[in-house]
């Protein structure tokens, strides 16, 4: 059965194009030129995976974000035509799963949409075992998909409870930038660390009393990152 798209731009002749080339790689895809529509659309439709304009008209993607992930477990991709927007993303972190700027290589968007649509089905799978450990003063509940740290929940975006869940796995172990693309997004990221940066800077800002000398997630030098569990 053919994995279902929803795809929100205000864009008609982009939709059009764009719905082409999902339909050619096998996706069945519907589309909105709002996200009011698109949230209109989902409860009546469950899908897959979310493509998300950032400059939509009315309510724009980074506010109909927070509706989607509360309404519906799908993963959602931004699309986003400006390198400010792109900025805003990745130093917000609102819980996105991927994002692509425009104008794009469709391949591109068709690698990046495999990839989100595997780390979603494996947390799927692994969400069907109710494991959850301890690695210091953080706990971790994979059914649950929640955090605490100390005892106290942490607000985590998707991506960040998949890089914490990582690094635990392994206490001490040093994952190169590398590793963590291939474990945490897939082979298709293997070459951009950038990505890994930002998320680690963000999961200190929220794990660590002092985000700039960090005693849990500590960078080794020219090698890469490692959790470091605190005694209780």
């Amino acid at each position: 059965m053919p994995r279902k798209i929803l795809l929100v731009d205000d864009d008609a002749l982009f939709r059009r194009s764009l719905s082409f080339h999902l339909e050619q790689a096998g996706y069945q895809v519907q589309t909105t030129a709002s996200a009011e529509d698109g949230l209109k659309s989902i409860r009546d439709e469950p899908v897959d995976l979310i493509l998300l304009d950032i400059g939509l008209p009315g309510m724009d993607g980074l506010e109909a974000l927070r509706y989607f992930n509360n309404q519906v477990g799908a993963p959602v991709i931004f699309l986003t035509a400006r390198r400010r927007e792109l900025d805003e993303i990745l130093g917000l972190e609102l819980g996105a799963d991927d994002y692509i700027t425009k104008p794009f290589d469709s391949r591109v968007l068709l690698a990046r949409i495999k990839a989100v649509l595997r780390r979603s089905q494996r947390e799927q799978q692994s969400a069907a075992a109710p494991e959850a450990f301890s690695v210091g003063d953080i706990d971790i509940d994979h059914r649950a998909h929640t955090v605490k740290l100390k005892g106290k929940p942490i607000e985590l975006t998707p991506i960040e409870f998949k890089l914490i869940n990582t690094l635990a796995q392994q206490p001490g172990h040093v994952f190169s930038a590398d590793d963590l693309l291939r474990q945490v997004w897939g082979m298709e990221y293997v070459g951009q660390p950038q990505v890994v940066y930002v998320h680690i800077r963000a999961l200190r800002t929220k794990l660590e009393e002092n985000p700039n000398r960090p005693n849990r997630i500590m960078t080794v030098r020219g090698v890469g990152y490692k959790l470091v569990p605190q005694e209780v």
